[in-house]
């Protein structure tokens, strides 16, 4: 955005927010929006049942509406998750290649989507069987809070290492609601969004649609986006509910811009990577999906949970793979279609007893899904004509289901003393069929890979407001669909990849947890040992090869501090610290075409930051609904490669976010000014691990600015 423009948008936030608070009848948008911290953190993530956090044997946070929309574009989790310690989420300013989210380094290697981390929203699985996640279709224009789960006690959800991250609806305030959103800002990124709801006694029901476009930072990055989410909660009677969740998105239009070296981002990292014009690399995305959840008591101590879910997800990416490459015969080309018809179910039973004096509340749970994936594969040329779509080389159907069965148990041994325990049984089966000839290829081929992973922990109370845990659990990722696509970064070797095999992790954490009047602060310790983890042995043109690497072992330590302060001040601390290194020896890649290296002992694992930091101070005037929030972010280097030769330096960067709420008869009107990277520090924001061609870099953008209007009107009669 050119200087003037920055300049208008900032003065017309300012003389809006000036006149509101001129406006006679200006009152707080409400109390808990304007006034203290909530200090007290209800999950549900974390037992299946809601409960206080603060005795419970492993790290979870909560984020709260607040957090999520007051000033912020609501597009990217990246936004709302920095205050998250352990946690690291990474706008790539690709939209095409969906955000590079970690935790406690699973998931970082990621080239495409999410793996090792679990997604959910409204309890609908983000993550297919095989560990494949998307997030591209929450919406967190009408989010009521996320809940983060990192530790052990993930393994209770499946097949991911690292940890969960849970998306919820708002539920609609009595009476009726409709709202607006407006935002523009720098790179022509625009925000439009319509919100309507509305609680009508036995029905509660929420619709938001939302459109996102952007120029993006870098050449050919253009991005568009449409979502829409509904939800609907009937109350059938004093101890039943059903939830109806329909949510959708489309992406017709997304430029990959691609990876830059290191010589490119000097000489300009606004530029394309090569071959990105040439090919035209881009990516078109479509997505429906339909849920249902049933909710019954049984009797003050008993429950059932039943969840229904089914969708489809298509799409068409444009990769920048060489002519001479896709001559190959087994060369599956330069174009990926994609058509994914997933379906599952989950199913669990809480009981809650007295057991021997004590306290016992037992959930046991059975979860089935399924994935019918049709893979095709096009030249992306024809004849001389580049970019598009060409002849037809790879053909295929895969199937992915797994079955699990679960059990967790609490068990309050004392006021002060609190066991958890867990047992989840997983068992997920792959098959390909190939509708093509392709030589060396076999027609049909398919593994199961299975594990039985427990989890324990012990919580104590020291005082009423000192808790302190350890826990141990086991973790279990097996490799997605897009990682076994490919042998060979040349395609001369077709079918997939079935010689990976699955990482398996022993995780082991002790913690510390206390809450005051005026602050709460969590702290833990870990250490990681895996065997087998998934890498990238080669990546070129969109194009990534895994391999099983050798052993590897994390260590660190997390801290989350959140405190009321005098004079209307709240701050936010998260600090993380992780020594991801590899523990044994292995044969790697280099260039292309790949050259064998050894990858020694002790190099660091790519794209995972020793050192985040995150550090916020807000100040609120409640008389008048103004807020504003200073935010500071470090992140020590990242080496993009297993051998650690590249990497991206180390950066620290100031956001402002600031705006006014203010509430009338049967409205509510907000207005928010917010800039991001406020001293205009030049940063690479990510890295494609292992890329072939040494194009790991992705650049953040430099100083941007965005103005966001609301309105809101409600009737509490309906």
């Amino acid at each position: 955005m050119h200087r003037y423009q920055t300049g208008m948008l900032i003065t017309m936030c300012a003389l809006a927010v000036g006149q509101a608070v001129d406006a006679a009848d200006v009152q707080p948008d409400d109390q808990a929006a304007v006034g203290a911290a909530d200090l007290s953190t209800v999950v549900v993530t974390a037992t299946r049942v809601a409960q206080d956090s603060q005795a419970l044997p492993m790290s979870v946070d909560r984020i709260d509406r607040a957090e999520i929309h007051d000033g912020q574009s609501q597009v990217n989790l990246s936004e709302s998750l920095a205050t998250v310690p352990g946690v690291s989420v990474q706008s790539r300013q690709n939209y095409a290649q969906d955000l590079q989210v970690s935790s406690r380094g699973f998931g970082a290697r990621s080239s495409f989507g999410v793996s090792g981390v679990r997604l959910y929203s409204d309890g609908i699985p983000g993550t297919m069987p095989d560990g494949q996640g998307q997030f591209s279709q929450f919406d967190l224009g009408s989010a009521d809070h996320i809940e983060v789960l990192r530790g052990p006690f993930s393994a209770l959800y499946g097949n991911s290492s690292g940890g969960v991250i849970s998306v919820f609806t708002q539920d609609a305030p009595p009476g009726f609601e409709l709202g607006s959103t407006l935002e523009y800002g720098s790179l022509n990124t625009q925000r439009y969004a319509g919100l309507v709801g509305g609680d009508t006694g036995p029905v509660n029901y929420i619709l938001d649609v939302s459109h996102f476009q952007t120029d993006g930072y870098r050449r050919h990055s253009e991005a568009q986006r449409n979502l829409l989410n509904n939800k609907v909660r009937v109350k059938l009677d004093d101890v039943s509910q059903v939830t109806f969740i329909a949510n959708a998105i489309e992406a017709p239009f997304v430029q990959d811009p691609l990876g830059l070296t290191a010589g490119q981002v000097v000489a300009n990292p606004m530029q394309a990577g090569t071959g990105a014009d040439t090919f035209n690399t881009r990516k078109a995305l479509a997505q429906e999906q339909l849920g249902a959840t049933y909710e019954r008591e049984f009797g003050a101590n008993d429950s059932l949970v039943a969840l229904l879910y089914s969708g489809h997800r298509q799409t068409t990416q444009f990769q920048s793979i060489p002519l001479a490459t896709q001559a190959a015969l087994a060369s599956p080309g330069g174009v990926i279609d994609l058509a994914r018809n997933y379906s599952g179910t989950d199913v669990h039973f809480t009981d809650r007893r007295d057991f021997l004096g004590t306290t016992l509340t037992s959930t046991a749970g059975v979860s089935y899904d399924d994935l019918d994936e049709h893979r095709r594969g096009y030249l992306n040329y024809i004849g001389t004509e580049l970019g598009v779509e060409g002849a037809l080389r790879r053909y295929e159907t895969n199937l992915v289901h797994d079955l699990d069965e679960y059990f967790q148990t609490q068990w309050d041994l004392t006021q002060k003393l609190h066991a958890t325990a867990g047992v989840r049984n997983s068992v997920v089966d792959l098959s390909s069929h190939s509708h093509l000839f392709v030589a060396g290829a076999l027609p049909e081929s398919g593994t199961r890979y299975s594990a039985t992973n427990p989890v324990a922990g012990l919580s104590y109370g020291i005082t009423d407001d000192l808790n302190t845990y350890a826990s141990f659990g086991r973790g279990f990722e097996t490799p997605t669909l897009n990682q076994l696509a490919y042998r060979s970064i040349n395609g001369s070797l077709p079918g997939l990849n079935f010689g990976l095999q699955p990482a398996r992790s022993d995780d082991y954490e002790v913690g510390v947890k206390t809450r005051g009047a005026d602050i709460r602060a969590d702290a833990a310790v870990f250490f990681i040992r895996t065997e087998d983890e998934l890498g990238v042995l080669q990546s070129a043109e969109g194009r990534s090869v895994y391999e099983n690497i050798g052993a590897t072992e994390r260590r660190g330590a997390e801290l989350g501090v959140t405190a009321d302060l005098p004079a209307n001040f709240e701050a936010r601390l998260a600090y993380s610290y992780l020594r991801a290194v590899v523990a044994d020896a292995y044969s790697g890649c280099a260039g292309t075409p790949c050259t064998t290296t050894i990858i020694p002992a002790g190099n660091y694992l790519p794209a995972i930051p020793e050192n985040i930091l995150y550090a916020g101070l807000t100040w609120r005037h409640p008389s008048s609904g103004f807020f504003a929030t200073a935010e500071t972010l470090v992140r020590s280097r990242i080496y993009a490669d297993d051998r650690n030769t590249g990497h991206a330096g180390g950066y620290w960067t100031e956001n402002l976010r600031t705006g006014f709420q203010q509430k009338s008869p049967g409205w509510q009107t907000s207005e928010y000014l917010r800039i991001e990277n406020m001293f205009n520090k030049a940063y690479i924001g990510s890295v494609i691990v292992n890329d072939a061609n040494s194009r790991f870099f992705e650049p953040a953008p430099g100083f941007s600015a965005f103005v966001m209007f609301e309105a809101k009107y409600l009737d509490p009669r309906g």
